[in-house]
């Protein structure tokens, strides 16, 4: 068995093509024959401003701002009671079941859970207005995960 002369000019031209393409790795096979240039490229450090040396007043507790609550501690929480897909509305380009602002009645359809490629209608447990929707049109959700938020 002889073994084949490398071919020089076509690893060459392979690192030129990675240069010029800004690829990091290439790799040509044809018959029994095959050649892969990998090129390593250094990380550049990143330059990052020094902050200001602004003194700040300290801020009066009355005007500190509220800590975002964990929503699924919210007594107004709607959660899911499956792992799926979240769905706003019935089919893509329907108007959403409820939007923010939208006062609803108990039992009122707000969201779709799909699981299993079941769509399961998620009621309001109660009467009251949206205040929030926690979750995007086709969002993966998870068992207790909160949807949205009545009040």
């Amino acid at each position: 068995m002889t073994k084949k002369a490398i071919d020089q000019e076509l690893i060459r031209d392979l690192a030129a093509l990675l240069k010029e393409t800004d690829l990091s790795e290439i790799e040509v096979e044809q018959d029994d024959f095959r050649v892969r240039v990998v090129r390593h490229i250094q990380p550049q450090p990143i330059q990052v401003a020094a902050p200001s040396a602004a003194v700040k007043a300290p801020v009066a507790e009355d005007e500190k701002p509220a800590q975002a609550a964990d929503p699924s501690k919210h007594p107004g929480a709607v959660t899911s009671p499956m792992v799926g897909t979240a769905y706003h509305s019935p089919a893509p380009d329907a108007k959403p079941f409820v939007t923010v602002g939208d006062a609803i009645k108990s039992g009122q359809t707000v969201m779709i859970v799909e699981a299993m490629k079941t769509m399961n209608q998620i009621p309001a447990p109660n009467s009251g207005t949206v205040t929030a929707i926690l979750v995007e049109d086709g969002q993966p959700v998870e068992y207790g995960e909160p949807l949205l938020i009545i009040e």
